[in-house]
């Protein structure tokens, strides 16, 4: 009898039968997300990815100051490495980075924050702001002075989005895009114009949040105070983007001053005009006659506040409620949220189906899903404590941000449940040169920057608090007479 050859005999072990210390050595050599990937897979790789050791790895890595020593017996190292990342995501913490930057006692209109960048306009004037090089005393400011009118509109997109991408090391970067009153859109990327879109018969109010269609052509979309919406071709080349007008939307007749991209198809786009009159625009369609594109109409009651897009539902905040309308019928379907007298602000949180709205002397929290069963919905949490109307409001998976011209405090909230969890200050509250509250803020991840003018100098805020170290508990416990404090501050004057 012959015996079969070893080659042919089918092993029976499996990457099970290795042990679970040797399978979290080979782990060390994967990031966050496989990990987590891995995780999901199966019970044994679950137990593999909880690991200690490889959570250590993961502590030494985002926070080398302050790796755990020791732990409950109820919690390990995976628990506490979340319960760190969210309560930093969740400014629970007395000691951020702080830099200060003053300007001109010019009101601010907008600030986005970017990966390394600080972005701000000032009337018709945008200046930029290299974090990285601020902290390290070399210059940081780039002045961008092209418009000649009020900025109305900033956006920030993908550059390999448009016809400026040349290599996977652009990848990451992103450009800028700003309306103006000047009539113009202009597209910016390394501190300088790279576009100027005209066609405007007057200012141009708005800019879409997202670009529109496909990879093969990406297009932006701009309202104006002349009643048309506007598509421009991020593909043409050219300094004065010459060609780049894509087509003419007609159908309003008032000037239009909101505009989102639907979630469920990227040609459909949203507007709201001053009369509180919807339309849906499928910009994929031939555009031969001139309202051909409109798909769907509506009104709202009231003045539009502010609306959003997700998926294919449109939540609109007019008046003094947001009601949810759905972009396939153009029919309302509930009404999320009523705020008396009037709303002054709105944001959404799809994946937790929140809604935060904000009044005078507060905001307030809505569960979507409690409220679509009722006619009188109610909000599940009211985030009181401030001055005068909460016109800013953000909004992401671990809190909300809260803010108004008014108060020269910011409230930070969790966004599960409405509790508070700090309270930053906007500028210095000693200092009577600082007389109005946050008139612009951005928030990303760990990260803050607001914006305050008072009568003789504005303030530019920024914060970071990816290495904080101090809880609010901890210090409020040493300091029980004083709410806010005064942390270590970089600054900086264009005086």
């Amino acid at each position: 009898m012959v015996n079969p050859s070893p080659s042919t005999v089918q092993s029976s072990t499996t990457i099970t039968d290795v042990d679970v210390d040797s399978l979290a050595h080979c782990a060390a050599y994967l990031d966050l997300q496989d990990i987590s990937n891995m995780a999901m897979s199966c019970k044994f790789f679950q137990r593999v990815a909880y690991s200690d050791s490889i959570w250590h790895r993961f502590f030494r890595e985002h926070w080398p100051q302050q790796v755990p020593s020791s732990f409950s017996q109820t919690s390990g190292v995976r628990e506490a490495y979340l319960a760190r990342r969210t309560a930093l995501q969740q400014f629970k913490f007395v000691d951020p980075l702080v830099a200060d930057f003053y300007t001109e006692a010019r009101p601010y209109n907008h600030v986005l924050l970017d990966k390394n960048e600080i972005i701000f306009s000032q009337g018709s004037v945008i200046q930029m702001m290299k974090i990285n090089s601020f902290f390290s005393g070399r210059d940081s400011l780039v002045t961008l002075s092209d418009h000649n009118a009020r900025i109305t509109c900033m956006r920030l997109f993908s550059l390999n989005e448009t016809s400026l991408f040349r290599s996977e090391t652009q990848r990451e970067e992103n450009f800028l895009v700003t309306s103006s009153c000047d009539h113009s859109i202009r597209l910016w990327w390394k501190g300088s114009c790279q576009r100027c879109f005209r066609g405007h018969n007057g200012p141009v109010s708005i800019l879409s949040d997202k670009l529109l269609g496909d990879n093969s052509g990406k297009v932006l979309a701009s309202g104006g105070e002349d009643g048309t919406v506007r598509l421009w071709s991020l593909s043409s080349s050219g300094k004065r983007g010459q060609h780049a007008l894509k087509a003419t939307l007609y159908g309003h007749e008032k000037p239009v001053n909101l505009m989102s991209v639907a979630g469920h198809k990227a040609s459909l786009l949203v507007t709201i005009s001053k009369d509180s009159k919807v339309r849906v625009w499928d910009t994929a369609t031939s555009c031969a006659a001139r309202s051909s594109c409109c798909v769907g109409m509506t009104s709202v009651p009231r003045a539009p506040v502010g609306m959003k897009c997700h998926e294919s539902l449109l939540y609109v905040a007019a008046g003094s409620s947001v009601i949810t309308i759905d972009l396939r019928t153009m029919q309302k379907v509930i009404t999320a949220a009523i705020c008396q007298p009037k709303l002054y602000s709105f944001e959404i949180m799809p994946s937790k189906s929140l809604i935060c709205t904000g009044g005078i002397g507060k905001a307030m929290l809505w569960d979507i899903r409690r409220n679509q069963e009722t006619l009188k919905p109610e909000p599940m949490a009211e985030l009181e404590g401030h001055t005068g109307a909460v016109t800013l409001v953000h909004m992401d998976p671990y809190k909300i941000v809260t803010g108004g011209p008014e108060d020269i405090y910011l409230n930070v909230w969790e966004a599960d449940t409405g509790a508070q969890t700090n309270s930053l200050t906007c500028c210095f509250p000693e200092r009577s040169i600082f007389s109005s509250g946050c008139s612009a803020m951005a928030v990303n991840g760990c990260r803050i920057v607001t914006a305050g003018c008072g009568d003789e100098q504005g303030l530019v805020r920024f914060r970071d608090f990816t290495d904080a170290t101090i809880p609010v508990s901890s210090y409020e416990e040493d300091e029980p007479t004083s709410k806010f404090w005064d942390p270590q501050t970089y600054c900086d004057s264009d005086s």
